[in-house]
């Protein structure tokens, strides 16, 4: 009898390897209700988190905010207000076209769904009854323009230039992100750990295309292709 996969083990939930440690997170990052100019008060690192975040204060209350490249401590963000600056909080109606923004919402008010890895950014390819934006993957996205969003370009797009110099700096920051620095492949592994292990040399040994309705012990490698349906 086989033993669970890592990924069922991760989706379980309970061992503490992958649980994301919740105390070393900063507050969610949210776009504000409301119009008005707040004042950056710090930037800082967030665990778990590609990119930094900004600590702004917003007349008598403070909101944390995705900080944008080139966004500096003191600065005033417009929020509601149609100034297109960097960090400037606006719908995507007052938006013009060509501009770039990050963190956009999905529907009107729910804080910010899109674009918020570090060094991403969107375009707002054309208005209309509905705003059409191009993403960082190049597909085109049409949303309502009631959608709030935030100008610029996410911060920390460098990240990935500095290489880690030791396995446990990998293995801490891949903590903080819920997941397992360590990757080990299926056909590495023995029978009893992966579908994909055993055998005299390295090799599946079997069709390596499952079907979408396999059992979760057995739903390893290429995942079979879902049924085009047709419109009618």
């Amino acid at each position: 009898m086989g033993k669970n996969l890592p990924t069922q083990r991760r989706g379980r939930g309970t061992s503490p390897t992958y649980r994301s440690p919740s105390h070393r997170h900063y507050d969610p990052a949210t776009l504000p209700h409301g119009s008005g100019e707040g004042t950056i008060l710090e930037i800082r690192h967030a665990p778990g988190r590609s990119a930094p975040v900004a600590r702004v204060q917003f007349g008598k209350a403070e909101f944390v905010m995705i900080a944008p490249d080139g966004l500096q401590v003191g600065q005033h963000v417009a929020i509601g207000v149609p100034r297109i600056d960097r960090g400037s909080v606006l719908p995507l109606r007052d938006v013009p076209e060509g501009t770039l923004v990050y963190n956009v919402e999905l529907t009107p008010g729910d804080g910010g769904r899109l674009v918020r890895a570090a060094g991403t950014t969107a375009v707002v390819v054309s208005q209309g009854a509905r705003t059409v934006l191009r993403l960082p993957s190049g597909a085109f996205k049409e949303l309502d323009p009631r959608c709030r969003a935030i100008v610029g370009v996410v911060a920390g797009a460098g990240r990935n230039e500095k290489p880690f110099y030791k396995a446990g700096k990998h293995v801490n920051a891949y903590r903080s992100l819920a997941k397992s620095a360590i990757v080990v492949r299926g056909v590495a592994k023995n029978p009893v750990d992966h579908p994909h292990g055993g055998g005299a040399h390295q090799h599946v040994g079997r069709p390596s295309t499952v079907s979408s309705g396999a059992p979760p012990g057995r739903k390893v490698g290429r995942l079979s292709p879902k049924k085009k349906k047709r419109r009618k």
